[in-house]
This record gives C-alpha cells, structure tokens and sequence, in this order.
C-alpha cells in the first residue's frame, strides 16, 4: 500500500517565500541501477537564507561494494561503515527534510536517480521539483553551454568569492552548494524582479544537461 506523496510546494509565488533541501550524496560509484547512496548530507534554505540549524547528516550501510574510483573520491572504505545504519532505517529521515520543498542540487540528476530509488522501495511517491546549481551557473554565462560536462562546484564557489566546505563530504558540499544557489539565484533575481519559485524551477530544466 502506497504511503503519502512527498508534497511539492506551491511554486506560484516569489522564489524567497518556497523552502528547498539542499542535498548531496555520496555513493558506491555511478551506476544508476545498481549503486547505492552511503552518505547524505542537507541543509534548508528559508527566506532566501542558509540555516545551518537545519543539517541532516549520515552515512549508510552499502548493500554492494564500494567502486575504487568512488573510493578515491569520498574516502570512504566498506569498513568504515559498518556500524551506519542501513538505508531502510533512514528513509524518514530523508523524507522529512524532502517533504514540502524544492531540491536544490549540483548535477541534480545524480541526487534525484540515487534518492528516488529508496523513496520507492518504502512506497513513497516522489516527483519533486528541482533546481539544479549547475544549470544555473550555465543560466548566468558563468559556465559554458554545449560542453556534455557539469562545471565544478568547488571552482564555481571560489569564483564566486564564496567558502568552500569540506570537499567530497556530504554535507560540506551541501552547505556550499546551498551558498552557491544563494549568490546564483540573487543573480537571477537582479536580472528579472519578481522572479517566482516557478520560473526559478524553469531557468533550471531549460539549462540541464540532457
């Protein structure tokens, strides 16, 4: 029996008034079928504002070795994580920072595959609405069009004049790319006045790679 939808929030208003998760995961390696997530990390944005208080952060169980190219870049090692919890005995977690808002992620299509897939498995229907910062970046000519590859989110946030968290951890790249989705969506706001939620979700599918 299917649980309730994950909600997605009225969009028609201004992009300052809608909540978003920023999430990044970390994973056993890239193959969308059969990889797992083994870290998590998120932060809310309100009121067009980072609120640390608001972080998530775990690591899971793998269900399948860790690939070494994943390895070389997370550090994480099978090992390491034997005591997390398995992903089932974290679902909630997840869903309760989802809940109600707009995904905020860099390269969003790697979060939305690896997080669709457990929301499946506990029944839980999930459509969500999404901005991704790194057709942002493409939105505002501060990354290249036509290239097949997503720009860096480190590079990007030091251009910016902005921190860099904890590179490859979870939760260190979701705070920067929050900050990031920050300075890029007040970019686009100087540009076009009034911009809602709705077209702020729009500028981003018309700049994500296909």
């Amino acid at each position: 029996m299917l649980k309730p939808a994950l909600e997605v929030p009225d969009l028609d208003v201004a992009w300052r008034d809608v909540e978003y998760c920023v999430v990044d995961v970390e994973t056993t390696g890239l193959d969308l079928r059969r990889d797992t997530l083994i870290s998590f990390g998120s932060v809310l944005v309100k009121s067009g504002r980072v609120h640390v208080s608001s972080c998530e952060s775990f690591e899971i169980k793998p269900s399948r070795p860790i690939s070494i190219g994943a390895m070389t870049v997370h550090g994480l090692r099978e090992q390491d994580l034997d005591d997390a919890p398995e992903l089932g005995q974290v679902t909630d977690r997840i869903v309760a920072q989802l809940d109600g808002r707009v995904l905020v992620a860099h390269a969003a299509w790697v979060e939305r595959a690896f997080l669709t897939r457990p929301l499946r498995a506990a029944r839980r229907r999930w459509k969500p609405a999404v901005v991704d910062t790194a057709a942002l970046l493409r939105a505002t000519g501060l990354a290249p069009s036509g290239t097949g590859y997503e720009p860096d989110i480190e590079v990007s946030a030091k251009h910016l004049g902005l921190c860099v968290h904890t590179p490859h951890q979870a939760l260190g790249d979701a705070l920067t790319t929050g900050e990031v989705f920050l300075a890029l969506t007040t970019k686009l706001e100087q540009q076009q006045p009034g911009l809602t939620a709705h077209r702020l979700v729009a500028i981003s599918d018309e700049h994500t790679l296909t």
